[in-house]
């Protein structure tokens, strides 16, 4: 009997779905905010549906910068220093840190507009080495025409940005193109650190007519001190991440980030499973949805036109 019960028993493991191994996932952000946050979420509940659940076969660790590059470097160094499986930094700032903190633990990278520019990879499609990640390059030609309809006037646009921060440096860039292709002109005003955000929305007043808040970890940790500035002045704000939207700012064209984390859980599960991270392209972040808040734009002196109502996935009254 006992072969038989043998036999059975190797038959039964083998119909089982084979268990997660032990795990750790050491996640690091900038800042924390709405949209960082969401992604952070997104990357857990798809290591949870892969069979990584924390707790049980999963320690899923994560610390915030708080702001200061300088802690952003010491959490990289300690994340190599404590050898997980995998290191997820989001944001740029996070990302850089992490790359120069370790050459040896797989890195998947997120929430970051432009890695060859912050010199995380060097190339998209092949990235070598420890590293790979999710871009998410802001469709800025978009953003500026959805600008131009809601506020038809606008000639000059504000950017509201932390120099300090390659990410916004790229799109900065980008911006000034795009801008040009459309008639505009661009203004700058550059807070380093959460504290001037109000102040350099305010050094706008006078000198654009609508602001735009690129996808800065800096300026939207702050963003209710610049959003009080638009109010207040009845000058037309306008974020690049959805999530912002709910905070106060008009319009929002871009990614939901929950689903920026999940592809980037995706992503940790390939490493997790022995993939490696060098021979994984960067992808750039699918999805993109239309947020408006009609309560912010009749603050800020704006009627939201119909044409951009009728094509919202989410009106906040």
């Amino acid at each position: 009997m006992r072969p038989i019960l043998l036999a059975l028993a190797a038959t039964l493991a083998l119909s089982l779905p084979a268990k997660a191994d032990d795990v750790t996932v050491a996640v690091t952000a900038i800042v924390e905010h709405p949209a960082l946050d969401a992604a952070r979420r997104g990357v857990l509940d798809v290591l949870t549906a892969a069979g990584y659940k924390e707790g049980e076969n999963l320690k899923f660790v994560f610390e915030s910068a708080q702001g200061n590059p300088a802690t952003a470097a010491q959490i990289a160094r300690q994340f190599a220093g404590d050898e997980p499986n995998v290191i997820v930094p989001i944001s740029t700032p996070s990302a850089q840190a992490v790359v120069s903190a370790t050459r040896d633990i797989p890195v998947v990278f997120t929430a970051v507009s432009d890695p060859l520019g912050a010199q995380l990879v060097k190339n998209m499609d092949k990235p070598g080495g420890n590293v790979t990640g999710l871009s998410d390059m802001s469709p800025v030609g978009e953003h500026l025409a959805l600008i131009k309809e809601i506020v038809p006037k606008a000639k000059t646009i504000g950017y509201l940005y932390n120099s300090g921060e390659a990410n916004s440096v790229s799109l900065l860039a980008v911006l000034k193109a795009e801008a040009e292709k459309a008639g505009l002109t661009v203004v700058e005003s550059a807070a380093t650190k959460s504290a001037e955000v109000q102040g350099a929305a305010r050094a706008l007043v006078g000198r654009a007519d609508a602001i735009y808040v690129p996808t800065d970890n800096t300026i939207i940790s702050a963003l209710e001190g610049a959003v009080a500035v638009a109010e207040e002045s009845k000058l037309p704000l306008f974020t690049a991440d959805t999530d912002s939207v709910s905070r106060g700012s008009i319009a929002a064209l871009g990614f939901n980030y929950y689903d920026v984390g999940k592809q980037t859980g995706e992503i940790v599960v390939r490493v997790l499973k022995g993939e490696n991270p060098g021979d994984i392209a960067v992808k750039t972040a699918a999805g993109s949805d239309l947020v408006v808040n009609k309560a912010a734009a009749a603050k800020m002196g704006v009627t939201l036109p119909e044409s951009v109502l009728s094509r919202a996935n989410k009106v906040i009254e």
